[in-house]
């Protein structure tokens, strides 16, 4: 198995992880706000030198693509591709919202028949959020959506749905379906990213170093939220 380096900075957190054979063998997070500029360097530094000095060479760069912060992406994404250049080693880009499912989907807090609705908060009731089923195939795909009592009824009328990550707060005050789960505790985390990151290197799902570009939040519009409304609510 490969060693990968992970960044995760799409969020006021900022993480880095390395992972081997399947494991995270370190791990740091700042959960203090948004000081990616500060930190991050040192965090990914001190992550090589973890590797180096235990002569495990570095096969990849896993970064999280977003949606999520301009400021917080640009950051993660140009120090991604600072290690890659340097260490001749490919980018790989993993689904901030797919990171947000992955310890849930590790655990057994989820019905079996449970359709996952990731969420990053947004401004008002507004959010950014997917639906996947529990292999991580895309139901619905990532919109803007205000939320209000009937958002997501048609689905939840059918089965159990897991809101997750801070934006889903918003939901929980709104949405009182008993088929509505929330988890808003949870948060996109570099040590998260392992089996997502494997996965896209055996498949040789990489990026172009030079062109890749993250997904920012900043590319949605209020009103590309419509047609996910009118598809959930029927």
């Amino acid at each position: 198995m490969a060693c990968i380096l992970h960044i995760e900075t799409s969020t006021e957190i900022c993480s880095v992880a390395v992972s081997q054979d399947g494991a995270n063998i370190y791990d740091h997070a700042d959960m203090q706000g948004r000081q990616h500029a500060v930190v991050l360097a040192d965090f990914v530094r001190d992550a090589l030198s973890f590797a180096d000095s235990h002569a495990i060479p570095v096969d990849a760069v896993a970064v999280s693509k977003g949606p999520g912060s301009y400021t917080g992406l640009r950051i993660g994404v140009s120090l991604a591709k600072g290690v890659c250049f340097a260490r001749q080693i490919p980018l790989i880009a993993v689904d901030t919202l797919k990171i947000l499912c992955v310890p849930l989907l590790l655990s057994e807090k989820l019905p079996e028949d449970a359709l996952l609705c990731p969420m990053i908060d947004a401004r008002r009731m507004e959010v950014y959020c997917t639906l996947y089923d529990r292999a991580l195939r895309t139901v619905q795909e990532t919109q803007a959506l205000v939320i209000d009592a009937d958002s997501f009824r048609e689905v939840l009328d059918k089965q159990p749905v897991a809101f997750i990550g801070k934006g889903s707060a918003k939901c929980r005050e709104v949405i009182k379906h008993p088929n509505a789960l929330f988890f808003d505790e949870e948060v996109p985390l570099a040590k998260n990213m392992l089996p997502l990151a494997e996965m896209k290197l055996l498949r040789n799902e990489l990026e172009d170093t030079a062109y890749f570009e993250p997904f920012y939040l900043k590319e949605f519009v209020a009103g590309k939220s419509t047609k996910l409304q009118q598809a959930l609510r029927g």
